[in-house]
């Protein structure tokens, strides 16, 4: 089992910024990427960014030269800086954890609880 712990989401106004937060842990699991989703009401959930192990990194195109997606692996922990917020991009904010297991190799999928983040006009 992989727990994922979310924290930074909150109101900001059109052209802030803001930084989310995703700590995984559990044991007896590597873990192969970590990325951000998000979900909009009324919307499906969308990528908005990925990063893998090896720092390869993965961008939502309405997020490129706005949000920055980095990783500290030996903390299990991966950022989302996100800057030049728009109203649009309001919508909760789900941390996603790739792993596999280190005693069967099954990959797995793993999700936060959900950070939501409002940008007003």
């Amino acid at each position: 089992q992989v727990q994922l712990v979310e924290s930074g989401g909150g109101l900001v106004q059109s052209g802030g910024s803001l930084r989310l937060s995703c700590a995984a842990s559990g044991s007896r699991y590597s873990i192969l990427a970590m990325g951000w989703y998000r979900q909009a009401p009324g919307k499906q959930r969308e990528l908005v960014a990925t990063i893998t192990s090896g720092g390869t990194t993965r961008n939502a195109d309405y997020v490129k030269g706005r949000f920055t997606i980095s990783r500290d692996n030996a903390k299990n922990t991966v950022y989302l800086q996100m800057n030049s917020l728009k109203p649009e991009d309001t919508a909760v904010y789900y941390c996603n954890a790739h792993v596999k297991s280190q005693l069967t190799s099954i990959e797995i999928d793993y999700w936060g609880q959900g950070t939501q983040v409002t940008v007003s006009s």
